[in-house]
């Protein structure tokens, strides 16, 4: 029952206005948001192009000097309609460049190259590719992978800087939001950072994505800013035309993008200083966004404190096109009809794609809720993770001392993320409320993310059990990790219920809001995250069938950790419920499964799931005897009293033979019984 996540982008919807429009500049489209989700637009390019020139725009630009409060008037006048606000992200709404840039020295510093955060600066705001790569070119680096290197980036970046509710949001921000929307204002964010990135900022400032009505992000585009495709796509998504759009940034290659798109720009000096950013002639120059105020916005600012105020708005389209013949301003935008060229078809198939994909998550909106920044991050690009694919012949202490060897390339990396800590908030079954520096440290744990309503995670409990008893006096324990799929399954009883039902003896934590299934990127269950005697996560391992893989992975790490004395065999104190629960205690049945009536002999057959019996008594529930006294788990043939079974749950009883047939459902048996009081069963 793995969870299928189909990667669109988020808070999206496609115009058919002008479904001539080429799609410029779509690579992928690649983006998730919970709950929701939407296709990106088609973009094109801001410049004019006819069947043979390009027509370039012209841009004027009236300097205004303090004092001139005439002109400044003047100029209020002329600023036009406002109808949507474009937001940056880093550097504008998140206090994320400098962050950015301490994670890339991160990198280089894994590569062997020496760097400083400083050498980033001329590259903010063009994305994580041209980031990394343009001090990578800069400083020579020799076969610089690029894809390699934003992986790395984003796990340093994400593990480090980017926590849910973090506070790197910039005071100010909410507010302001909230007020362009209180004023009818459509928002969005448009940002060169890929979406997984921009998820995780606005996460962690507390920006919830419900808030914007659009959110454009670098992954479906070739060209990034200083290009405008961007904020183009941002316009077309929103419906506004490009000349109604105010973009606040803080990078010159964001001012730049927006000017060439036709939109007024508002620039912040977090990033940049003022005399860097009045070269590209903004619009308007605020210290962060908490100086922006809704006037700056609406009207380009009533006050004299303005730094700079960019003349009337760009000259519109049609004042570009002035002086052209007809035919070719009507022909500006057309692609000529449909031509049968390679480029058309990938970029209408992929439409058609994103449109089934679009379909796709529409019907499935409930599985999206699941997802998290991490879990994209993973299924994207995979995570760290040993091959499990035993070779050919191989033996069990080969291929123990294979996955030894890949515990010692983490450690000797260093780049091994840490499993969060439990938040004191959780109730806990089995066991009082544990911590990994605390009760866990110095002990190889198995963390399993289940829930009682998954079939897949029941299947696995016997391979909990087997691990629990080979390891069980070594510094090993399972954790259960309940993370509810539905609301009704957060509820503690139920949670109890099903582990006294299944037998599990192993600490158990109720992860209602799935913290640690966010926090670790966990998107099916079950799943299973090893964890080293320091809170390092070794491996994650999906879906059923693993047993000789955890349990390789188990004993390799109790080797590895073991030679280097970090282990520490002091056992965990116990609670178990199944002691502690005064319903079984009193009850002389435990978790019945099934009845059958034998009327005429005035007999009841009880199939006694969890105490592995078959109870006969008469039909007013007075005792007569039972089949499997012991109590044991087995499959054994013999007297009723040696019999045994493992979980028997159905049970039919054939009057005319006197035989009553049992389901063993553990065993995966079907036994037959004599009823009649005998001493064998067949």
């Amino acid at each position: 029952m793995a969870l299928q996540l189909q990667l669109v982008s988020s808070s999206f919807s496609v115009s058919s206005a002008n479904s001539r429009l080429p799609l410029a500049g779509v690579r992928s489209l690649r983006s998730i948001s919970a709950g929701k989700c939407f296709l990106r637009p088609p973009t094109r390019s801001c410049d004019v192009l006819s069947s043979r020139r390009l027509v370039k725009t012209t841009t004027f630009c009236v300097k205004v000097e303090e004092g001139k409060k005439k002109v400044l008037e003047a100029e209020t006048e002329n600023w036009g309609k406002v109808s949507a606000v474009l937001f940056d992200m880093d550097g504008v709404l998140c206090n994320s460049e400098e962050p950015s840039r301490r994670a890339a020295v991160d990198v280089f510093a894994e590569m062997g190259v020496d760097v400083t955060a400083e050498d980033f600066v001329p590259f903010m705001g063009t994305g994580e590719a041209n980031f990394l790569g343009g001090v990578a070119s800069a400083k020579g680096v020799k076969g610089f992978d690029v894809n390699a290197a934003k992986k790395r980036f984003f796990e340093i970046y994400l593990e480090k800087y980017a926590k849910p509710n973090c506070g790197i949001g910039f005071p100010g921000a909410l507010e302001l939001i909230t007020q362009c929307k209180d004023k009818g204002l459509k928002v969005a964010v448009a940002s060169s950072a890929d979406r997984i990135k921009v998820d995780a900022n606005l996460a962690a400032a507390g920006l919830p994505i419900e808030m914007f009505d659009a959110i454009v992000s670098a992954d479906a585009f070739e060209n990034l800013k200083p290009a405008p495709d961007i904020f183009i796509a941002a316009s077309k998504t929103l419906n506004v035309p490009p000349s109604e759009c105010v973009v606040i940034e803080d990078a010159l290659a964001g001012l730049q993008a927006a000017k060439a798109a036709n939109m007024r720009c508002i620039v912040v000096t977090t990033t940049l200083s003022q005399e860097t950013l009045s070269t590209a002639g903004p619009s308007l120059i605020r210290k962060d966004i908490g100086n922006i105020t809704l006037d700056d916005i609406i009207s380009g600012g009533s006050s004299p404190n303005n730094e700079k105020l960019q003349a009337s708005q760009f000259a519109t389209l049609g004042q570009q096109t002035q002086g052209l013949p007809k035919g070719e301003v009507q022909n500006s935008f057309s692609i000529g009809g449909l031509q049968a060229s390679r480029r058309n078809i990938v970029r209408y198939g992929s439409l058609g794609v994103a449109l089934s994909c679009f379909f796709f998550v529409l019907t499935n909106w409930k599985a999206m809720q699941y997802a998290s920044p991490k879990a994209l991050w993973n299924l994207i690009f995979g995570m760290n993770s040993p091959s499990f694919e035993p070779n050919e012949g191989q033996s069990w202490s080969s291929r123990v001392q294979q996955l030894v060897n890949y515990i010692s390339d983490l450690e000797r990396r260093g780049n091994v993320p840490t499993v969060p800590e439990f938040p004191s908030r959780l109730d806990w079954l089995n066991t009082a409320p544990l911590q990994f520096r605390r009760d866990l440290k110095g002990k190889v744990v198995v963390l399993d993310f289940w829930t009682y309503c998954c079939i897949n995670c029941m299947h696995v409990l016997p391979d909990l059990e087997f691990l629990e008893k080979k390891y069980k006096d070594k510094p090993f324990t399972i954790i259960g990790v309940h993370s509810a799929k539905f609301d009704n399954e957060k509820d503690l009883e139920a949670i109890r219920n099903a582990v006294l039902r299944y037998g599990i003896t192993h600490p158990v934590v109720n992860d209602g809001d799935l913290y640690l299934w966010r926090e670790l990127g966990v998107n099916s269950w079950p799943t299973f995250a090893v964890v080293g005697p320091n809170g390092q996560l070794l491996t994650q391992i999906s879906g059923e069938g693993h047993r000789k893989d955890l349990d390789a992975i188990v004993e390799a790490a109790l080797m590895f950790y073991g030679k280097r004395k970090l282990l520490d065999e002091t056992p965990l104190p116990l609670r178990l419920e199944k002691d502690n629960d005064p319903r079984l205690l009193t009850s002389p049945l435990k978790f019945p499964g099934k009845l059958a009536v034998d009327v005429l002999n005035n007999r009841l057959f009880i199939s006694d799931s969890n105490h592995n019996r078959i109870v006969v008594t008469d039909l007013d529930g007075n005792y007569i005897m039972q089949v499997g006294s012991s109590g044991e788990e087995g499959l054994r043939d013999g007297s009723f009293d040696d019999a045994t079974f493992n979980k028997p749950q159905g049970l039919a009883y054939n009057a005319k033979r006197n035989v009553l047939y049992v389901a063993d459902t553990e065993n995966h048996a079907l036994s037959v019984n004599a009823a009649e009081v005998a001493d064998k069963i067949h």
